[in-house]
C-alpha cells in the first residue's frame, strides 16, 4: 500500500482533463457522463465542473447529492498503466456568480459561448469523502478531512 498524500494526487490529477461523473437517476440506476474539470482540481478534496442547470446531472444531484468520479491517466513509459482514481463524494450545486467567475477558464467558452451570462449555468462542486487510487503496482486510499 502506498502513501500518497491528497496533495500528491491533486498534482497528478491536474493532467487528467476528463472525469466520469456518476449520479443516481430518478429511477435509482447509476448514470454516468464525461465532465471536463479544466485542470481545476484543488485537493483539499474538491473537483469543479460547469454544467447547464436544466440537465439530468443537476436534477440527479438535487435529488441525491451522493456522487462518484472516475479519472484515468495516460499510460506511462514501457506500458506501465497510468493513474486511476475513484472518488466517492457529495455534489453541491453553486450558482453564485462570484464563485463561478473564480473557477472560470477560457476552456469553458466552447461549452458556454455566453460565458457567465449563460442562462441557468451552474457549477458542480464534488467534495471527496473517499479517494482510492491505483498507479501501476502502487495503490492506496485517502479519506480527506
Amino acid at each position: 500500500m502506498a502513501d500518497k498524500t491528497l496533495h500528491d494526487l491533486a498534482k497528478a490529477m491536474k493532467s487528467i482533463d476528463f472525469a466520469m461523473l456518476f449520479t443516481r437517476s430518478d429511477g435509482g440506476e447509476l448514470a454516468g457522463r464525461p465532465m471536463s474539470n479544466n485542470n481545476d482540481v484543488e485537493y483539499d478534496g474538491d473537483s469543479w465542473f460547469f454544467s447547464h442547470g436544466d440537465t439530468r446531472t443537476v436534477a440527479d444531484i438535487e435529488r441525491d447529492p451522493k456522487v462518484a468520479l472516475s479519472f484515468a491517466g495516460k499510460p506511462g513509459l514501457l506500458g506501465k498503466p497510468g493513474l486511476f482514481v475513484a472518488v466517492e463524494g457529495r455534489g453541491e450545486l453553486i450558482r453564485d456568480r462570484a464563485t463561478l467567475k473564480q473557477h472560470w477558464t477560457s476552456d469553458v467558452d466552447r461549452y458556454f459561448p455566453d460565458g457567465l451570462d449563460t442562462p441557468g449555468i451552474v457549477l458542480i462542486k464534488v467534495h471527496a469523502n473517499r479517494v482510492h487510487y491505483w498507479d501501476g503496482e502502487d495503490e492506496g486510499e485517502i479519506v480527506p478531512a
